[in-house]
């Protein structure tokens, strides 16, 4: 079956530093990915290259949403990237602070509008209509992720694990058809880190779009993910589930810092 998220050799270099050195990945429907390695292994310089932060020195990065052509990412712009599904949270939370719980899921629905400057500056009857479908479904978006108790609260008086949660469902109400994840469980405690666990599993198999992860908590990593990615230096130095991972010697290397065998 063919990838819907594919990248090919995708380079990125600072300078003289060369963060990515030519990196394999892919998605497949319905999965969970994994994206792991020590801190400044270029996991999250990844993230910003597919989404159009970053331009990547060198490399393919495609994308076949189901039912649809093929699609180059390369030189699009991050709107433009979330218009083609995909959809990222950060990973230092970027909510709108000062606005409500259910505002912040509806800037989210922005890009699946239509309502023009005109149509924003008199309030047609279709514009007025697309808003409140916007609020049903970002109302409804609310109600999934568990958050809709806090519906009219201010993003700032939000528990820290249910600010997470409050940038996924932002995210989701992009529509995406891969949700990318930047160390989602950082910060959180055992409770929060298992809700998360939870909820990741339950996007996958009722909303059906499929997940890329970073993350460093390496027992969510390895409880959720059909197949794992390691980089180290910028390197891939291994991939497979997480069985394989577990046990590789060069991933065991990388993390601890040591021979496997020593």
């Amino acid at each position: 079956m063919e990838p819907i998220l594919q990248v090919k050799e995708l380079t990125k270099d600072f300078g003289g530093l060369r963060a990515l050195d030519s990196i394999d990945l892919e998605v497949h429907k319905d999965q969970i990915v994994a994206l792991i390695g020590p801190n400044g292994a270029g996991k999250t310089t990844f993230f910003n290259c597919i989404t159009g932060i970053y331009k990547p020195t060198k490399g393919e990065m495609l994308i076949a949403p189901e039912g649809k052509k093929k699609k180059k990412l390369n030189g699009l712009k991050p709107n433009r990237v979330t218009e083609c599904g995909l959809a990222r949270t950060f990973q230092n939370i970027r909510l709108f602070q000062n606005m409500t719980v259910l505002e912040n899921v509806m800037i989210g629905r922005h890009c699946r509008m239509h309502a023009g400057i005109p149509g924003a500056i008199f309030k047609n009857p279709a514009t007025r209509s697309e808003e409140k479908r916007a609020v049903d479904d970002s109302y409804r978006m609310l109600e999934k992720i568990g958050l809709d108790q806090y519906v009219n609260e201010y993003a700032k008086n939000l528990p820290y694990g249910a600010q997470r949660r409050l940038e996924i469902a932002r995210a989701m109400a992009t529509e995406p058809f891969i949700l990318l994840l930047d160390e989602p469980a950082a910060g959180m405690n055992a409770r929060e880190t298992k809700e998360l666990d939870d909820l990741i599993i339950r996007i996958c198999d009722q909303e059906k779009i499929s997940i890329l992860l970073i993350e460093h908590d390496m027992k969510l990593v390895m409880s959720l993910s059909d197949m794992i990615y390691v980089v180290d230096y910028g390197k891939k130095i291994a991939q497979g589930t997480p069985e394989e991972i577990k046990n590789n010697p060069d991933v065991i290397k990388a993390y601890l810092g040591e021979d496997a065998d020593a």
